[in-house]
């Protein structure tokens, strides 16, 4: 995620292009702009996550912290240190870690800000995956990678802070685990988003709207019909009803 503003090209156009990158020679177009206040509130969500995770734990304050700026930002570094194209987002853009931090010390303290409004929390995750998805992708798209790395970047931005969190604690990443859909909502969402840009369908705001519709959806779709990801046995068991 990235925050708004704006640049002259050669021409004297003005186009919209984001903090965690310079437009160069290098890039393709201007990466899609996003509101500043829906960029900390992805940033937020993301990081109240890893808060979530360290009171389970029975973390302390900077245990706390350390977890909510992984899951918050984690995504976004591991793209641009694949990437090394471009800037580093936590690096250019200022009020990034100090939410973050900001938002896990609050979370930590006051927990009960988050323990009553129970389905507030997953809806904003899911969100901020979404709009994680549409970002990352957009960074690879604008400096020219093929479309399977730019969905691939993607999927980094939106579950690799949470991938992240589950390896510093010593545990399997839930999103290789048997659940209802996450990372495969991330892929189908950026997906969408690179499909749409790629072949210049609609606008890059109207396809992350598009992206954040698909995540969310499917995540829903999941929650709703208890759907989860498919295992060996599962695979297994369809195929052996296929042979029948």
């Amino acid at each position: 995620m990235y925050g708004h503003r704006t640049f002259l090209n050669p021409k004297g156009t003005i186009l919209p292009v984001t903090d965690a990158m310079t437009v160069t020679a290098h890039a393709s177009s201007a990466m899609v702009a996003i509101p500043f206040w829906l960029e900390m509130l992805a940033v937020m969500a993301a990081s109240i996550s890893g808060v979530l995770v360290a009171r389970e734990h029975k973390l302390d304050l900077v245990g706390a912290v350390a977890l909510a700026v992984v899951c918050g930002l984690g995504g976004g570094l591991l793209r641009d240190m694949t990437l090394q194209v471009g800037n580093v987002y936590i690096l250019s853009q200022p009020m990034a870690l100090p939410i973050s931090i900001a938002t896990a010390a609050v979370i930590y303290i006051f927990p009960a800000i988050v323990d009553k409004p129970e389905k507030i929390v997953p809806l904003l995750d899911i969100l901020s995956v979404g709009i994680y998805s549409a970002t990352g992708a957009d960074k690879a798209l604008v400096y020219g990678f093929d479309p399977i790395v730019c969905v691939m970047m993607g999927f980094f931005t939106a579950v690799g802070g949470g991938m992240l969190r589950d390896g510093f604690m010593g545990v399997v990443p839930g999103i290789f685990q048997r659940t209802n859909f996450y990372a495969i909502a991330s892929i189908a969402g950026a997906a969408a988003y690179v499909a749409l840009v790629m072949n210049r369908i609609t606008s890059n705001i109207v396809a992350l709207v598009v992206c954040v519709a698909v995540t969310m959806g499917l995540r829903w779709l999941s929650l709703r019909f208890d759907i989860k990801s498919p295992t060996e046995q599962d695979i297994a068991r369809f195929l052996h009803r296929g042979n029948r």
